[in-house]
């Protein structure tokens, strides 16, 4: 079972204590939100780029052939391990929506990272030609020598603790572009040497994430032939996040789990930067408005976007505006190499802001207990990052802010009906040894729980 939450003080904070922080926000407005002129028709354009390129996808990448180009994972009913950690189901349904297992990157990574690379490489090709502009085109052509000759004299360049690099790094390097990732310290060795057994030059910084991506900016910023792929500011990386919300409407829908008033839809997302779990809350919430409510999950040592969501209130009043969080007192250092980020992206804490449900905390410790649970239960291989989303149910029942943010929505009586989504996001690229070490910790954990 998940530890209990602690009451949200900067001393827990500071401490590395189990919190969850629930928004006060008026929902009632949620339905069809936007920010700054994104809306659903934004996502749209996500989703249609994304079908274009689906026939050059399945050339490029033969794992794609039987989806015929399309890059989507499974949403899972898991009743053993629901009854593993505990939610009972007069409490809901819990569900996996399986990203660990994506295919070509293995991680959520690949749906922000590889749709931002498409969108550059179509407007590359525009602009050298290789398609026909104005009209409906065969984008297999990209796949021709031609076409990697003139991607070749470009360059596509990122930061990244390790799953977006090699999503951007596998799909550049695929389509011809030059690839750089800027890796910071706590990147994980496997990452790096799969990245660049692609071909993908690596460049390794003794810092965190904040200082690769700072650095991976400069050299960008040198070079007139580069594309940097931000992930504290991409619209693009935001938008491709928000092109799964359609397909996990229809899957709901398949599975018989319909989303309004009286059937509630928690969905409980790992959270870096934000990019990933605000693209997705921010399609989500065009679908489902108000009756969706997206809780990220962050390790306690690295409380990002937590952090971001309390400046300016009185908790942390005294920091100021865009806090890290080294200024609450937190070192950064997280086995949840993914999640390892120190300070928050402004444009997805100004996306979620007014219909995010809350973010809660989690220790290493759950982590890795939950990565053994489910393996153990499911058979669901995933890396500790990935397992930050299972604890999710048991903080927001367990602890007093979830209880009353059930409450001042009137969800407390309609929870039997609810369908709770762990959303699992990195896992199937991780080396046996690795995952061996990380099933051995969660058992171990296990064993002591």
């Amino acid at each position: 079972m998940t530890p209990s939450p602690s009451p949200l003080t900067l001393s827990a904070l500071q401490a590395g204590q189990p919190v969850l922080w629930a928004s006060g926000a008026d929902r009632s407005g949620a339905a069809g939100p936007a920010f700054n002129g994104i809306s659903n028709a934004d996502v749209d354009g996500s989703v249609a780029r994304l079908a274009r390129f689906a026939p050059l996808l399945a050339r490029l990448f033969p794992e794609l052939e039987d989806s015929a180009g399309t890059i989507e994972s499974s949403l899972l009913p898991v009743p053993r391990l629901q009854q593993a950690l505990e939610l009972p189901t007069a409490q809901g349904l819990l569900l996996v929506k399986a990203d660990h297992a994506l295919p070509v990157a293995g991680s959520i990574k690949a749906r922000g990272g590889i749709h931002e690379v498409l969108e550059y490489a179509e407007s590359v090709a525009l602009q050298n030609g290789l398609l026909p502009e104005g009209q409906a085109s065969d984008y297999r052509l990209l796949a021709t020598p031609s076409a990697r000759l003139a991607f070749g004299r470009y360059k596509v360049a990122v930061g990244s603790t390790g799953n977006l690099g090699l999503a951007i790094g596998v799909m550049a390097s695929a389509l011809g572009f030059q690839a750089v990732v800027h890796m910071s310290s706590d990147a994980k060795q496997w990452k790096k040497d799969r990245l660049r057994r692609r071909g993908v030059e690596v460049v390794e910084h003794a810092g965190d994430y904040a200082q690769a991506v700072a650095a991976g900016r400069r050299a960008a910023d040198a070079d007139p032939q580069c594309h940097f792929v931000d992930d504290e500011q991409s619209l693009s990386l935001l938008l491709g996040y928000a092109a799964a919300a359609p397909h996990l409407a229809r899957q709901l829908a398949a599975l018989g789990r319909p989303v309004d008033a009286e059937h509630p839809l928690f969905v409980y997302l790992p959270c870096g930067v934000g990019g990933a779990p605000g693209g997705i809350a921010f399609g989500l919430a065009q679908i489902y408005g108000p009756h969706v409510h997206c809780f990220f999950a962050e390790p306690t040592r690295s409380p990002c976007f937590l952090v971001e969501m309390l400046a300016g209130t009185p908790l942390l009043a005294h920091l100021g505006a865009h806090p890290s969080v080294y200024d609450v007192g937190q070192d950064n250092r997280t086995e949840a190499d993914g999640l390892a980020v120190p300070r928050a992206s402004e444009l997805a804490a100004e996306v979620v802001k007014p219909f995010i449900g809350g973010v809660y905390t989690v220790e290493d410790d759950t982590l890795f207990r939950d990565l053994h649970t489910a393996a153990a239960t499911e058979g669901l291989r995933i890396e500790p990052s990935a397992a930050a989303g299972l604890a999710g149910p048991a903080m927001l029942l367990g602890s007093e802010a979830g209880r009353a943010y059930l409450r001042r929505h009137g969800l407390d009586t309609h929870m039997a009906a609810a369908t709770h989504i762990a959303w699992t996001t990195g896992g199937l690229f991780v080396p046996e040894e690795e995952y061996a070490r990380f099933h051995a910790r969660g058992a171990a954990m296990a064993q002591t729980a």
